[in-house]
């Protein structure tokens, strides 16, 4: 990804360069063709089954290419990957309920005989808590499900329960992981002697993901609710409850990895892909599962941040947690895939046909999802261990739109499989989609997971042993029948370590149980979202030629002349093969395809546009400017209010300035500045506030310039950004000379410009000092009447302010600037290494009008400490996020 200081109106470009293939629309398919994809799909499960059964079983994987089971210990090691393996036959237990689905009724009932008969579940051995949680304690639960089904219909009349109470010997096995302080469980457990003592092997662990931690709800409750034992569900709520009050407040979004014991973020950056993603999946599907409304409730705040911050559609791209509007990576992995089927039961169609449109693409280019992709659909991590993610989110959207077009999408996902990993003892993961290289691999999610929901995706109703709408899907597909939430014989869980439950009204939801029918009468609609997507992402579906290369005779765009609000402009870049995209944070997005330049030389000229603009931008990255600020002066604030601004790259150079620019500010007319004002009469002499859009900041100050201003703050006018999150911002020039701009320009995100606004509001005359640094008070009114308290902290204040006591820490809400805490963002992304906080640019500063708080030694001290702890975790994030890229 390229981030790009443009000579534009807009603060950035991201330079993505996509490629894929031609599309056909889909027409509506006939009964015997699903019919016969559907038995293609049993077909080929029982080829990876019987390949099981007949070359591994009783070991835990399939090993396909050289037809043998994987036993732990006698194959070398795979490090984590191996922790899901606990010599207890792992696939045919994660398979048992796929096979009562795939109305594989004699062979569910053998496999199930099997696993009473033969598994263990005491063995001394170190297996992984999520692993094991999500794949064994969730195919037992499923797999008991789906028997109770069989003999409540007069079949398996024989079972008594029997796989339930393996699950709860098994939870009992995991519960010693959860003693914790945190409540958060370990990462492993010794099956046979827990975690504590030296022969356990482990207990020393300090962290652990977030989805490891997150993604126990549905299976603990379950086996709470089946055996009456509100234990297991109690110790999920647990973690639960521990992971949501660690959040990030400000963005409310969680990071990947977390101290178990502290609950400090060990790494900050967040997306919906590994590491976090079944966490989300389980706030709602607990919702679902269990009607607890502070489930739902929780999972809505967060999908409102991942909406705000990580979703770009068609992209999902990761974030920090302390710095959402900053990227973590350029890359995204493939466990995202399941985001749009999540979607789907959130309700919100359209997105998850966008992203699910790009993953399609990305399919087809590589015949199977990369482990990970670039942001320009290359490959980052070429494995594919045959992820059914993908699979999953295309069943949903088909379920919720009946459009024919996703059964096609399923078409290809059997051809791959089928072309590229079928081997002769099973399917074979992918050791690097680009050469289709085979690893010796076929993970037990594949039988339970991917054949689940490609039968699903081909069945009609009748070919169903039952009415999957009564079951919800665990992370692993296992199935839990929605009963379980009036189960009589589930008393409340107690509660451990509980939080303030805030009490519920329906403001705090979006009720969404959509009905598909409704949204779309018309199953081609959905095409109308994939459409931008494809011709975006698409490189092969050529566009026919005109007969006259439109602006023949013209010499071509370049990168420095040109103007995002330029008409003419636009259809030279269209004519070039190059795309434009608002994304909603400001930016915009240049996509170039060559084939989709009007001619060969409109598709050259576009390259060299897109090469000049990452050159430019290079430069400009060299030309960085240090942040400035905008302290307020006047009555009552007196200097202690500092707003974090962003510089121009023209204009008048504070850091060359000994006093600053120093004046009251006015509001310009029009508020854009993009035409001459009409209050020039008032602005002059001032600093003019304007809002961010329409022009180029070049011509905003050009225009307040000739009304006499002495200087002007643009303010962003994207709701919500500030300082605190967003990268620091500098205004480029319009692409020519800017020596005649001679005032000082500075940028205000929204958050820091709706304090000075308001500040205005209230008291009419706000002064303001526009400087490269916050400047002492003292100096500040040098020469000028100052209280004493102001100084020294031990004088009396101004007759006009109250003297009466208040509690500095809970300012009045009625106060109007009372919420103006601002910090510095001394540095952009790249420059992790040199974070040190600005002199006078300082902590976290909050506002009492009206009165000035006693500046002790000891509040000084905290404001300091609460500083350098902010810069500190600043600087951790940054080193974190390098280490990533690397």
């Amino acid at each position: 990804m390229w981030m790009l200081h443009s000579a534009t109106m807009l603060p950035a470009f991201w330079l993505l360069f996509f490629m894929g293939t031609c599309i056909r629309l889909s027409e509506t398919m006939s009964r015997d063709e699903k019919s016969k994809l559907r038995i293609q799909v049993l077909e080929m499960f029982d080829h990876a089954y019987r390949n099981y059964m007949d070359h591994a079983y009783p070991a835990d994987e399939l090993m396909p290419l050289t037809c043998r089971g994987r036993v732990r210990g006698l194959e070398p090691s795979r490090g984590d990957v191996d922790d899901a393996l606990g010599k207890f036959s792992l696939t045919l237990i994660d398979t048992l309920d796929t096979l009562a689905l795939l109305n594989k009724t004699v062979e569910f009932e053998e496999a199930v005989r099997r696993v009473v008969k033969d598994v263990r579940l005491d063995n001394d051995i170190v297996v992984s808590v999520f692993e094991t949680n999500i794949r064994v304690l969730g195919g037992l639960l499923g797999g008991h499900s789906m028997a109770v089904m069989l003999k409540e219909n007069g079949q398996m009349v024989w079972y008594q329960n029997e796989l339930l109470h393996m699950a709860k010997d098994l939870g009992l096995r995991l519960l010693p992981a959860f003693n914790t302080s945190s409540g958060l469980p370990y990462p492993r457990v010794n099956l046979r002697h827990g975690v504590h003592g030296p022969e356990t092997r482990t207990g020393t662990e300090t962290e652990t993901c977030t989805a490891c931690a997150g993604t126990i709800i549905l299976e603990f409750a379950a086996l709470s609710r089946f055996t009456g034992d509100p234990t297991f569900e109690a110790h999920a709520r647990r973690a639960l409850d521990f992971l949501w009050e660690k959040r990030q407040r400000n963005s409310n979004l969680v990071g990947t990895t977390i101290n178990i014991h502290s609950g400090e973020w060990v790494r900050r950056d967040s997306g919906v892909g590994a590491g976090i993603d079944s966490y989300y999946e389980y706030l709602m599907k607990a919702y679902i599962l269990l009607g607890d409304d502070q489930l739902l409730l929780r999972f809505n705040t967060h999908y409102a941040s991942i909406m705000k911050y990580i979703s770009q559609p068609p992209l999902l791209l990761d974030v920090h947690i302390h710095k959402p509007l900053l990227p973590a990576r350029t890359w995204m992995d493939s466990l995202l895939a399941f985001f749009p089927g999540l979607q789907v039961l959130k309700g919100d169609i359209r997105p998850a046909i966008e992203t699910h449109e790009m993953l399609y693409q990305v399919t087809k280019k590589h015949n199977f999802l990369p482990e990970a992709f670039t942001t320009d659909f290359r490959v980052h991590w070429a494995q594919h261990p045959l992820r059914p993610e993908f699979a999953e989110s295309t069943y949903f959207l088909y379920k919720a739109t009946r459009d024919p077009y996703y059964l096609e999408v399923g078409r290809t996902v059997l051809e791959n499989l089928n072309r590229f990993a079928r081997v002769p003892c099973g399917f074979a993961a992918m050791k690097d989609v680009r050469t289709g290289s085979h690893e010796d691999r076929m993970d037990s999610f594949f039988l339970a997971e991917m054949f689940k929901y490609l039968f699903l995706l081909f069945a009609e109703e009748e070919d169903l042993p039952f009415n999957v709408e009564d079951y919800v899907f665990t992370t692993e597909a296992h199935l839990l029948p929605l009963s379980l939430s009036t189960a009589s014989n589930s008393p409340a869980p107690p509660v451990i370590n509980s939080v303030v439950i805030e009490e519920l009204d329906d403001l705090n939801f979006e009720w969404t149980c959509p009905n598909t029918r409704l949204l779309f009468p018309d199953p081609a609609f959905p095409r109308n979202f994939r459409e931008p997507i494809r011709s975006a992402v698409d490189k092969s579906c050529l566009r026919p030629i005109a007969h006259r290369e439109p602006g023949m005779g013209r010499p071509p765009l370049r990168a420095q002349d040109f103007m995002a609000n330029n008409p003419e402009h636009l259809e030279l870049l269209r004519r070039m093969g190059v795309s434009l995209i608002h994304l909603k944070d400001g930016r915009v997005q240049l996509v170039q395809h060559a084939t989709q330049a009007v001619s060969a030389v409109a598709a050259e000229d576009g390259m060299r546009f897109m090469q000049e603009m990452m050159e430019l931008s290079s430069q400009q990255q060299k030309e960085q400017l240090p942040p400035r600020a905008v302290q307020i002066v006047s009555h009552p604030f007196f200097g202690r209010v500092v707003l974090t601004a962003g510089p121009a790259q023209f204009g008048m150079d504070l850091s060359k300035s000994s006093s600053g620019v120093r004046g009251f500010v006015t509001v310009a007319e029009p508020y854009n500045g993009c035409s001459e004002l009409s209050n020039g009469e008032i602005v002059a002499g001032r600093i003019a506030l304007l809002q961010r859009g329409q022009c180029m900041f070049a011509e905003k100050a050009r225009h307040v310039q000739k009304a006499g201003a002495i200087g002007g703050i643009v303010i962003d006018d994207n709701e919500g950004s500030s300082s605190d999150t967003a990268p620091l911002f500098q205004m480029a020039g319009d692409g020519r000379n800017t020596d005649d701009v001679t005032l000082p320009l500075l940028f205000l995100f929204h958050k820091e410009g709706n304090i000075l606004l308001e500040a205005l509001k209230e008291y009419k005359e706000v002064e303001v000092l526009l400087s490269d640094k916050a400047r002492d008070r003292e100096a500040i009114f040098k020469g000028k009447a100052l209280p004493g308290a102001l100084l020294d902290g031990n004088g009396a204040e101004e007759e006009d302010c109250s003297t009466e006591e208040r509690d500095h820490s809970s300012p009045a809400p009625s106060e109007p600037v009372d919420q103006s805490q601002v910090t510095t963002q001394e540095q952009t992304a790249g420059d992790s290494e040199s974070v040190q906080p600005a002199e006078g640019l300082g902590s976290y500063v909050s506002v009492d009008a009206g009165e000035e708080p006693p500046a002790d030694e000891d509040s000084n001290n905290q404001s300091v400490d609460s500083l350098m702890a902010d810069w500190q975790e600043d600087l951790e994030a940054f080193k974190q996020m390098e280490k990533d890229e690397l």
